[in-house]
Parts: C-alpha cells; sequence; structure tokens
C-alpha cells in the first residue's frame, strides 16, 4: 500500500507537469505569415489600435506627399543629381504613383492607402536587397570573413560591348579589355565591411559614372585631386560605390543577382511575380559564357528595384522576424545582428540600407530598436520589433515620416 501511495502521487505529479507545459505551449503565440499572393487584414481594434487615432497618422502621411514630380525622369533632371557631372540616366525611369502606405500590425495589414499594388521604383531601398544578397553569400560560406580584402575573391570581369564589335584594336591599344575593381593601390585595402557600410572611398570609373561624380563638393577643384580617405575612417553615401558592391557580388554569384533574389529570398517570402531588378544600358558582362547584367543599387541613375508596397512589406517583416521565414530561416540571425550594428563614423547607419534609430537621431518618436530601409522618394520601410510594427509609406517627404510614426505608435493601446 505503502508504494501504491507514492507511485500514484508521481503519476500524479508527472500530469500535472505535463498539462502544465502544454497549456505553456498553447499560451505561446503563433506567429503569422502571409500566404503567398494574400495579406489576412484585421481591424485596428481586434489589433489593440485606436482606428481614428490611425486615420490621422494616415492622413498625416496623404498630406505629406512629395513635391517632386510624379515623372521621375523629369524630377530627375530638376533635381540635384540630374545637374551632376555625369548626371544623365543609363537606365529606366517611370512615372510613380500616389502616396501610398501600409500599417501591419502583429502580422497583420490594419491600415492601407493610396496604391499599395502599383509597381514603382523604389529608390535607395534596394541597398536593403543588395547588402541582404551579400548576406546569402556570407551565410553560404562564400565570403569567409566580412574583414577579408575583396580583391582576393575577384576575378578580371569581361564587359559586353556591342559599340565595339567591328573596331579595330589596334587603333586604342591602351584600353582595357577587362573591369579590374581592385586593381589599385588604394582599393585593394577595401574590405567587404567597407563596401557594405560605405566607407570604402573606392576609387574609379564604373559604368561611365566616376566615383567622384556622385555627390561632388562644391569646389570642383578638389574633384579630381582629393585626399583618399583609409578605408572604414569616412562614411560616404555614393552610388557608384554600391554598383561596385552589386559587381563584385555578381562575381562571386556567377549568376545575376535578381535570379539569386528571387529564388533565396523573394519566392520563400511568397513575394509577387511583378517585381523587376535592372541595372543599366551599359552594364552588361560576360562570365562563363553567358550574357549578365549588373543590377543598380538604387535609382540614382535610373534602373533599381521595381516593386510594390507589399512586396517591400514581405521583405521588412522579414528583417523584423530576423530573418526567419515560418519555419525557415532565410537570413542568418548573425547576419542582420551585424546589418543592425552602428557604423563607428556613422552610428545611425549599418549595413546598406539598415538606417538605424541610434540615440533617437533617424526617429524621435521611435524606440532605439527601431530600424529603417530608406530610398529617395522617399521610400521607407519602417521596422519596429519592440512593438511588432511594419509601417511602409512611399511618396512621403522624408521629413514628415516621423509624424507618421509618432501618430501611428499614439493609436496603440
Amino acid at each position: 500500500m505503502k508504494y501504491s501511495y507514492y507511485f500514484r502521487l508521481a503519476i500524479t505529479v508527472i500530469c500535472v507537469c505535463t498539462a502544465s507545459v502544454l497549456t505553456a505551449q498553447q499560451k505561446k503565440p503563433t506567429i503569422y505569415y502571409p500566404q503567398p499572393g494574400t495579406w489576412e487584414h484585421r481591424s485596428a481594434a481586434s489589433m489593440g489600435l485606436d482606428s481614428s487615432l490611425l486615420q490621422e497618422a494616415i492622413a498625416w502621411a496623404q498630406t505629406h506627399e512629395s513635391k517632386e514630380p510624379r515623372d521621375l525622369k523629369k524630377a530627375h533632371y530638376l533635381s540635384a543629381f540630374g545637374r551632376e557631372p555625369f548626371g544623365y540616366p543609363v537606365g529606366p525611369l517611370k512615372e510613380r504613383g500616389p502616396q501610398t502606405g501600409l500599417i501591419i500590425k502583429n502580422g497583420y495589414i490594419v491600415a492601407e492607402w493610396g496604391e499599395p499594388g502599383r509597381v514603382d521604383q523604389t529608390f535607395s531601398m534596394a541597398k536593403s536587397f543588395l547588402s541582404s544578397v551579400a548576406g546569402l553569400a556570407y551565410d553560404a560560406g562564400m565570403i569567409s570573413r566580412l574583414d577579408d580584402k575583396v580583391y582576393t575573391y575577384m576575378a578580371p570581369v569581361i564587359p559586353y560591348e556591342p559599340s565595339r564589335l567591328g573596331e579595330n584594336k589596334a587603333d586604342d591599344p591602351e584600353r582595357k579589355d577587362v573591369i579590374e575593381l581592385f586593381d589599385t593601390e588604394h582599393n585593394r585595402k577595401i574590405a567587404w565591411d567597407h563596401l557594405l557600410r560605405q566607407t570604402s572611398d573606392w576609387e574609379g570609373t564604373l559604368w561611365g559614372k566616376p566615383d567622384w561624380a556622385d555627390r561632388p563638393s562644391e569646389n570642383s577643384a578638389d574633384w579630381l585631386t582629393r585626399k583618399r580617405n583609409e578605408p572604414g575612417t569616412v562614411y560616404k553615401y555614393n552610388d557608384t560605390r554600391v554598383n561596385v558592391l552589386a559587381l563584385a557580388l555578381l562575381n562571386i554569384w556567377r549568376q545575376p543577382l535578381p535570379v539569386v533574389l528571387k529564388e533565396k529570398i523573394m519566392e520563400p517570402i511568397g513575394a509577387s511575380r511583378t517585381w523587376r531588378w535592372t541595372g543599366y544600358e551599359n552594364s552588361w558582362v560576360i562570365i562563363d559564357g553567358q550574357l549578365m547584367q549588373s543590377v543598380s543599387g538604387g535609382s540614382h541613375w535610373g534602373g533599381g528595384l521595381f516593386i510594390n508596397a507589399y512586396d517591400q512589406a514581405r521583405f521588412g517583416y522579414l528583417t523584423l522576424r530576423n530573418g526567419k521565414w515560418k519555419d525557415k530561416q532565410i537570413l542568418s540571425e548573425a547576419w542582420l545582428k551585424m546589418a543592425r550594428t552602428p557604423t563607428p563614423v556613422q552610428p545611425t547607419y549599418g549595413f546598406m540600407n539598415f538606417f538605424l534609430n541610434t540615440d533617437k537621431k533617424l526617429y524621435a518618436s521611435a524606440p532605439t530598436s527601431a530600424f529603417a530601409h530608406i530610398g529617395a522618394g522617399s521610400n521607407i520601410v519602417y521596422v519596429d520589433p519592440e512593438n511588432d510594427l511594419i509601417i511602409v509609406a512611399r511618396w512621403i517627404e522624408g521629413n514628415a515620416m516621423d509624424g507618421v510614426i509618432q501618430r501611428v505608435l499614439k493609436s496603440i493601446h
């Protein structure tokens, strides 16, 4: 009888513990991931938001649409970019849509406006996709260490130049037949980390765009004689150098980067089939006997990523979920941790184009843990892990974004 009592007691304890574990598992919320072609909508109230305050945020965004012309080619030539040396576009530009947005709470769409299904250029937000392709290469072991010098990974790149077909090359024997991205003493010092953080100070010309011609200083006498900064010591936002990273990654992937993005990221997260990533009319190369276009990391000179707001949101949601989509780790947590690590000489910038809210300098109303993928226009995907929140805002004045965030956060009960 004594042993029977202890046996029954042990069974009771096991049952109680098992029930407690099961109850805890049942209480653990299931993270929602949208299926391809659909994204569940829920009312603001059901997600703990005040709908009237949320409408105030939407109204604020809509009244702060970009003042630039919707014809992006016209907008280019009216901007400082169009007046730069070599500022003419070499990639396609298209008319944009109206101010557009999405608000996603706990994974569900609680508000949308404008034309979120419209495919538009996303300008430098493309850089976040580009750096993520670098992350895929790192996670796959194709890049061993980010401190490695990039030149050690490079083979000569053969440009495709149909304009030279039929020319007598003997008339111009000094002209190079290959592209060597890192063939100077300065450029051989550049590591992957420098390119990702825009601290490389790469020197040279790529696709007809000299590095000095992008956002040049006011003093033209310095353009050709500027001091070379040691890689890692100075931050400079520069699209020629972004395109260097794109070509370097094409060289190690040995397949077009849009194909890599499609297969490794966009298809797994259920993106639409309407996005396109383009380069320039002259950014064609031959790799392994195949003609490939090296893409642009933005639309500074046209081209870049053409995408709708829902697909932008899916990418932002992937980074909100720390690189995981359902049961698949698409980008490693280690990579995204590095991407969100402040650049020492520019603390509000991580890997391109992860803009960080360090010391609340980016968005005063947001938590310091928030970050954003940003491109001109402005095209913004705001990511807020603390509030499980995504805000997509397209064609909004950049300085108005904090007002949107402030009003959305105020609406959360």
